[in-house]
């Protein structure tokens, strides 16, 4: 499968100064950026700055950042899911996995990751995809927000919903382990009905052992 990519872009006007959305963002202008330090959800900044340059150079790696000036205040990924989750084992060159959205404490609030989504699924290539996210209660700013879980995957959700994904049934062991996980999924209009059929087969991996 070919891995197209159309750059595109939108401001938001915040008190905080404009923030630019744009992606998928090329490894090169990504290099140029800073990362913010306030984006600490899944290692040190410097980390996790060296994580998504890596991402953005992989064949199927779409990068969707905000940045104020030249500093990124906000990102989120897209790749193959993890060889270790069942969810590659369909070996599916048409599904990916919005693995990671993160936003920096002081611009939660202001949009943007609403408008990260929105800006992820312009490229008109998306359509080509199944799309999925995983959400775990224990990657959730519980303690910093106040929200308990019921209301941080409100929140969650309705972000989601912004780039087309609605909530998914699953018998995922991992998913299922707490009601408040869930799986989210954008079907593109152009994906063929083998590939959902595949895609149901890994969504039910259990179905005959009941």
């Amino acid at each position: 499968m070919e891995h197209l990519r159309t750059y595109y872009s939108k401001k938001i006007e915040s008190s905080l100064g404009t923030i630019v959305v744009e992606g998928p963002i090329a490894t090169e202008n990504l290099q140029k950026l800073k990362f913010h330090d306030g984006l600490t959800a899944f290692r040190i900044p410097e980390q996790q700055f060296a994580a998504i340059v890596e991402i953005s150079k992989l064949p199927e790696g779409r990068m969707i950042i905000a940045r104020l000036d030249q500093t990124i205040i906000a990102y989120a990924t897209f790749l193959y899911p993890d060889p270790l989750e069942r969810w590659s084992e369909g070996k599916m060159d048409n599904l990916i996995e919005l693995g990671a959205i993160e936003v920096a404490p002081e611009f939660r609030g202001t949009g943007v990751g609403k408008s990260i989504l929105q800006v992820s699924m312009m490229d008109d290539a998306m359509d080509d995809y199944i799309v999925i996210t995983t959400e775990y209660y224990w990657h959730w700013d519980l303690k910093r927000t106040g929200l308990n879980v019921w209301e941080y995957r409100k929140v969650m959700e309705k972000m989601m919903q912004a780039g087309g994904l609605e909530v998914a049934a699953t018998d995922d062991p991992e998913i299922s382990s707490h009601p408040a996980n869930c799986l989210m999924v954008r079907i593109g209009r152009r994906v063929n009905q083998d590939s959902i059929e595949k895609f149901d087969q890994l969504r039910f991996m259990n179905r005959y052992m009941y």
